[in-house]
């Protein structure tokens, strides 16, 4: 059985970067990623704090040009999930869905998921009025009544791509101000006539049978009760770490998110993560990037010793 170098778990922009920097130093690499790259990403309509593009740029057309940058090497693809690692003392075994492959390091770049509120009727009505992704299924709404819960960055940077479709739309977070840039907070304010901030404000419960028909609303600090008919509901309120296949003695946060050193190396020798799987405060598609880079930078530094 062939032993790689490095094999690279994601691919998102840490994923892809990480690849790039393992294969300009000449090291083998397989690159497992169940889907097309680009993760998240893709789901993004704009992205406009990426260095480079003062105007903003399209998830996807980032994404392509990553893409093109890394079409000057080759590293094997593998399109499967992975199921499992087994670490070992100087290589590890990555199980996916048909073979396992042998590596002597291995970056973790699988990225993170959508929170879910955890309500009845939430998984029961996702594809019938509940979405995770504007993008995605904002076109559904077009001139309805939409809510969108959160008040981070993604809560508002989609609560703004959905105004441009929507008639009118509810932007509910529990806290009394949004958490933010204040970018995105001008912006919503500056939309007065199609947003609503619902501040102070959380979701008690989801109705409706075969779609969505309204929610019930409860203030946090008066205790007062509502209810809001609406046609969709967009749910932004944080990440779950996507990681179920990580290794028994991997130290992790509380949250399950992958604890590394500021080189992206975990507490097992030879195993690196990189990007949202990584416990950090700022999730971002610059982040990811620079963390791919110092992975793969790392990972080959480690490599040296198999190749004096």
């Amino acid at each position: 059985m062939k032993i790689y170098d490095s094999l690279v778990i994601g691919g998102g922009p840490a994923g892809i970067t990480a690849v790039l920097y393992l294969m300009r130093a000449g090291y083998s690499v397989a690159w497992a990623e169940q889907l097309s790259p680009g993760g998240q990403v893709l789901l993004t309509e704009s992205i406009d704090n990426y260095p480079g593009f003062p105007d903003g740029v399209n998830g996807w057309e980032l994404v392509e040009k990553m893409l093109a940058h890394l079409a000057h090497y080759s590293p094997e693809r593998y399109n499967q999930a992975v199921s499992a690692i087994e670490v070992g003392t100087e290589q590890h075994t990555v199980t996916l869905e048909t073979e396992q492959l042998i590596a002597r390091t291995v970056i973790i770049c699988s990225g993170a998921t959508h929170r879910k509120l955890g309500l009845p009727n939430e998984q029961k009505l996702v594809g019938r009025g509940i979405s995770y992704c504007a993008l995605c299924d904002g076109n559904f709404f077009k001139n309805q009544d939409v809510a969108v819960i959160g008040g981070g960055n993604s809560a508002l940077e989609e609560a703004l791509y959905l105004a441009k479709l929507v008639r009118k739309l509810y932007l509910i977070h529990r806290r009394d101000v949004f958490r933010g840039d204040k970018v995105y907070q001008d912006k919503v304010l500056f939309l007065a006539d199609k947003i609503e901030p619902v501040l102070n404000t959380v979701v008690t419960s989801i109705h409706g049978d075969d779609v969505l028909e309204s929610l019930s609303l409860c203030n946090v600090q008066t205790q007062e009760k509502r209810e809001l008919k609406i046609d969709g509901l967009f749910i932004f309120v944080g990440f779950e770490p996507q990681g179920q296949f990580l290794p028994a003695g991997l130290a992790r946060d509380p949250l399950g998110f992958i604890s590394t050193d500021a080189e992206m190396r975990t507490n097992l020798s030879g195993i690196y993560a990189a990007g949202d799987i990584r416990s950090k405060l700022c999730r971002q598609v610059t982040t990811a990037v620079g963390d791919g880079a110092t992975a793969g930078h790392a990972a080959s530094i480690y490599l040296e010793q198999f190749h004096a």
